[in-house]
């Protein structure tokens, strides 16, 4: 491996872009053939531990021939001859032995004559009407298990069907591998401890709790410890005392090349430093490398970086597959399924992305819409119903391109997902967990793209329903223009969801004194804006335009945001003086609201999808009066049309 290059002060900085296959590699290669130590159990506590030995029957199952069915033991020689016609008769307690199903088997009897197939001849005596073959409906001895039949190898995940074979076959304690033991230091002046107060710039930790979640369920024993200061000398001590008593370390945070990341030259000082940076996205500044504890042993200590999604996915690739090796099993892998991509995602040539997204099923074909993206947007790992590989040769993936989904949840249950596309409201949470409370088979899994593209995705088919406010300025109608403009040929209902209010969003006390459209072209005011294609922008553009005002008079037109709690989350941070969006977002951040349009936001939902059971569990939601009233007390919103069909206006001429 070449050496890393001195930054200043000699402090080395990663240039690597090792391919995953390759630093996995390194990484397995340097452990070798170590193996983690074994030890004897009671077989019911061997759920989900690896066996360390093999397995071999202690007693044949069952071990004495056995009654397969309720009924007459009788001797197969006796009964030949047996037809309707000529009927034998067989005398109760000398011929013929009553027996329910797994009794054994009386000496010289080899047959059980089924209860529903005999008939009594006379008092103490059967007749059968068919002849037995030798040991028809009997279990012989040994007919699941053989004594000494080897029942499992080593290296065998146990399941649960396994532990009752190995009791079936006497086995009451078995040997497995250890637990590895691995231990998280968290690192970072930035955090704090969950529930604590939070001051500017504290961040709360919560990655050891989910890397110590996956550890225990791949089988291992997590050993989390203390946040760290970005000390050098606390980062070294720390990892010297977890080579002690664990047999990976993992640092989390300070992996990367910033001043106080210090994980790769505590590594290297303390043993060698393999990889640092792997080309993947997210998850670029994973460390791999081993130290040597005080007796002598070689352990792995891997950096894994602090955001969560990377966190997360240098987890996955690097040491679920390292703890399975060291248990000598093999690597745990995800359903895979296929499904076409419903929208362009380009990624970075050279680097293997892991792009979330969200599946449904829609029609005949599975499609996936890609979720959040970022290393920091944990919320995209909850959303997201499977992960997408694009390969590190490649530079994204195409609208309708057919790819292998990695599920993140059952697949039963992303049969369930109705797919919505288009506009974003807050009034879809409650939808969306109303849905889930009342109907275990079913979830609302929204994407929020913009009502103009949830329009589109609902004319290829790439999704159940889309959701749309968009003002034809010329009529003052919702949608009705664009649904004949977009998707014109196809038949599709239009459903209220709800109607609200939209308005001009602006810090508590509205510093700015923004009070209409016209102000937003002084100078010292900039927005937020919606993204090309969402209704929210549509109706900004028609009342500019009303005003004579264009694009360039506005600072921050093309800075966008995808949802309404986006936008008032950047004019509560301050990162822009106002922005258009929905009085519930105002009033779930404690911003001013200025009211502009009562709009309407509907469903357009394809004909062919409208009596599927999701669109009719959704419309017994709309009609019902409680829904309607949570919806209301959110703020900004009114149901009088909710749930309701709406008709087209009557065209001109």
């Amino acid at each position: 491996m070449n050496d890393l290059p001195l930054a200043q002060g000699g402090r080395k900085i990663y240039l690597e872009n090792i391919p995953r296959e390759e630093a996995l590699s390194r990484l397995l290669e340097k452990v070798g053939d170590f193996r983690l130590g074994e030890e004897e159990i009671p077989t019911p506590e061997a759920l989900g531990r690896v066996t360390a030995r093999a397995a071999y029957a202690r007693i044949s199952s069952p071990h004495f021939h056995a009654a397969a069915m309720d009924g007459y033991a009788l001797a197969s020689a006796e009964t030949s001859g047996a037809t309707p016609v000529s009927p034998k008769e067989f005398m109760l307690g000398e011929e013929a032995l009553p027996l329910d199903t797994g009794d054994p088997m009386p000496e010289g009897m080899d047959c059980v004559v089924m209860i529903e197939h005999v008939h009594e001849a006379s008092p103490g005596a059967i007749c059968i009407e068919a002849a037995l073959s030798p040991w028809q409906n009997v279990r012989v001895a040994g007919e699941d298990v053989v004594e000494g039949q080897l029942i499992l190898t080593a290296g065998h995940t146990l399941r649960p069907y396994d532990l009752g074979a190995l009791l079936a076959a006497g086995i009451t304690r078995v040997w497995v591998r250890r637990r590895p033991r691995v231990a998280i230091i968290p690192t970072g002046d930035e955090l704090v401890e969950a529930g604590a107060e939070l001051k500017p710039g504290d961040l709360v930790e919560f990655n050891s709790i989910v890397l110590s979640a996956f550890i225990a369920e791949w089988g291992g024993e997590a050993l989390p410890g203390p946040i760290l200061e970005d000390r050098f000398e606390a980062i070294e001590t720390a990892v010297r005392d977890a080579l002690e008593c664990a047999d990976v370390v993992l640092v989390n945070a300070g992996s990367s090349a910033g001043r106080e990341d210090h994980t790769a030259a505590v590594v290297e000082k303390l043993g060698e430093l393999l990889v640092h940076g792997v080309a993947i996205f997210p998850g670029k500044p994973t460390i791999l490398g081993v130290c040597a504890s005080e007796s002598g042993a070689r352990k792995p200590v891997l950096g894994i970086p602090g955001y969560p999604v990377s966190a997360v996915l240098a987890l996955q690739e690097f040491v679920r597959p390292l703890m399975a090796h060291m248990a000598g099993a093999a690597p745990g892998e995800e359903e895979r399924i296929k499904a076409f991509m419903n929208r362009k995602s380009a990624s970075r040539l050279g680097m293997e992305e892991f792009l979330r997204v969200k599946l449904g099923q829609v029609g005949e074909r599975m499609v996936c819409l890609p979720a959040k993206r970022g290393a920091s947007v944990i919320s995209s790992l909850v959303e997201a119903d499977g992960v997408v590989r694009v390969p590190a040769h490649s530079e994204g993936v195409e609208t309708g391109e057919e790819v292998t989904v990695e599920l993140l949840r059952p697949l039963a249950d992303i049969r369930g997902n109705l797919l919505m596309a288009g506009s974003h409201d807050n009034a879809l949470d409650l939808l969306a967990d109303e849905l889930r409370a009342r109907h275990h088979d079913a979830r609302l899994s929204a994407s929020a793209v913009g009502s103009l593209a949830g329009l589109i995705a609902v004319r290829d088919g790439e999704a159940h329903l889309a959701g749309s406010h968009l003002l034809d300025p010329e009529t003052g109608e919702y949608n009705w223009y664009y649904i004949d403009r977009y998707l014109k040929g196809r038949e599709v209902v239009v459903v209220n969801f709800v109607q609200r209010e939209q308005g001009i969003l602006t810090p508590r006390g509205n510093p700015k004194e923004i009070k209409e459209i016209t102000v937003l072209s002084r100078e010292d005011v900039a927005i937020v804006n919606r993204q090309s294609g969402a209704g929210t922008r549509v109706l900004l553009d028609h009342l500019m335009a009303r005003e004579g005002l264009s694009p360039q008079d506005i600072r921050g037109y093309e800075r966008v945001e995808t949802t309404h709690m986006a936008v008032a989350m950047a004019v509560a941070a301050g990162r822009a003086d106002c922005g258009l969006g929905i009085f519930a977002a105002a009033r779930m951040l404690n911003l001013d609201f200025i009211p502009l349009e009562r709009e309407r936001f509907d469903f357009i939902v394809p004909e062919e999808h409208w009596e599927t059971p999701a669109i009719r569990k959704v419309m017994d939601i709309l009609s019902d009066k409680a829904f309607r009233d949570a919806v209301e007390a959110l703020g900004g919103y009114n149901t009088a049309l909710t749930g309701q069909v709406m008709a087209a206006p009557p065209k001109e001429g």
